[in-house]
């Protein structure tokens, strides 16, 4: 297992005790709402699952392929899914989220994990997308992350963590993701950056 899924195997127990990344990931798909039910969503670093049920309860998508390489985190997403997708919609797999489990998706999304898969992760995600498809994905902003130091050795080193939401909307846009928008918010006292763009055909 990569130090990756090691590290967050180690906290998969506790991770949901905090509503903040809840709070992130469903936020983050409501940034894409509006357009229809997508076919296929990937759900790059899932974690604990929130952002793939919020792509099934808001997005109404008819297949989630959602994808962590910690066992432990995906063991307590499948726990959550019998009432959060009862419908089974969402297909569960512990493994690495680069590159993508799919051939074509119409939406990708990640919540709090792209700083820990890195800009392998964006460059993928325009590979899998059909032209029109979508990719929504949070960074946490310089001005309030405070990992542990177990948690900061995980880090992908060719992501800085960004100051500015310009700095947040760069990483799509060097990505292949040139009409990249972002936006600020705040939960539980700290600020992320949102970032959604569309895969031109």
């Amino acid at each position: 297992m990569s130090g990756v899924g090691a590290g967050f195997d180690g906290v998969a127990g506790e991770y949901d005790g905090d509503s903040f990344h809840r709070v992130v990931a469903w936020r983050l798909v409501e940034t894409v709402a509006g357009d229809g039910p997508p076919g296929t969503v990937v759900d790059a670093g899932t974690g604990t699952g929130d952002a793939a049920f919020a792509a099934v309860r808001v997005l109404g998508a008819r297949r989630v392929v959602a994808v962590d390489v910690s066992p432990g985190m995906i063991a307590v997403a499948r726990e959550k899914a019998a009432a959060l997708d009862p419908e089974g919609r969402i297909e569960w797999r512990v493994g690495d989220a680069v590159p993508a489990p799919v051939d074509v998706a119409d939406l990708v999304v990640c919540a709090s994990a792209l700083h820990f898969l890195g800009r392998r992760a964006v460059l993928d995600w325009g590979r899998v997308l059909r032209p029109g498809g979508r990719v929504a994905f949070t960074l946490p902003s310089a001005e309030t992350f405070r990992p542990s130091a177990e948690m900061a050795a995980l880090l992908a080193p060719d992501i800085p963590i960004p100051a500015s939401v310009e700095e947040a909307v760069a990483v799509a846009a060097e990505g292949g993701f040139p009409d990249a928008a972002g936006a600020r918010i705040e939960a539980g006292g700290r600020a992320v950056f949102l970032v959604r763009a569309t895969k031109t055909a």
